[in-house]
């Protein structure tokens, strides 16, 4: 991959997408009411871990009900990040970019999805120093992530999501040979 902008700010300023994809747009507006109710049932779950990676299934689709309501109920109570990424990923077969996904699709303004594509955007314009194949993320790694989102999305007036996503699409634009070595 090659930089065309002069950093990150200057890529968004270009390139700032504004709209949704249809399909996650449904299952946001599908899931608008989930936050305020202060938890997601186990179908919502699924459609939510589905979305996000259909490979897992066979984990995510292993949790009950009462576990996933719980574990909804603690994300939903508590301000600190630390405690909604470890409620989550107590869950079989969420991982920290599952987790991310959950909470974007329950609040876009404040969460994007962290994914291989963005991060190693992020690296190639030197807004990430660490992990430069976008795998493998640890808290510190996600927390670091928010805060450039959020960073961009208050220079932008923009929520969170319309920044990942506008780095996602761009990355798909420029990425060359495979994604995954």
């Amino acid at each position: 991959m090659k930089k065309e902008y002069r950093d990150i700010a200057d890529l968004i300023k270009k390139r700032l997408l504004r709209d949704e994809h249809p399909g996650t747009r449904d299952l946001i507006n599908e899931l608008k009411g989930v936050k305020k109710r202060g938890y997601f049932t186990r179908t919502e779950f699924l459609k939510m871990c589905k979305w996000k990676s259909p490979r897992a299934r066979r984990f995510y689709e292993s949790n009950s009900p009462h576990s996933i309501r719980n574990v909804s109920m603690k994300l939903f109570a508590t301000e600190f990040e630390k405690r909604k990424i470890e409620s989550l990923t107590s869950l079989s077969g969420v991982n920290i970019p599952m987790a991310s996904a959950i909470m974007m699709l329950t609040d876009p303004e404040n969460y994007g999805v962290i994914d291989i594509r963005v991060w190693q955007l992020l690296y190639l314009y030197k807004s990430v120093s660490a992990k430069p194949t976008g795998r493998n993320f640890s808290f510190k790694n996600w927390y670091n992530y928010l805060m450039k989102l959020r960073h961009f999305a208050k220079k932008f007036k923009v929520g969170a999501r319309k920044i990942e996503r506008t780095l996602f699409e761009y990355h798909k634009k420029i990425q060359e040979g495979n994604l995954y070595d």
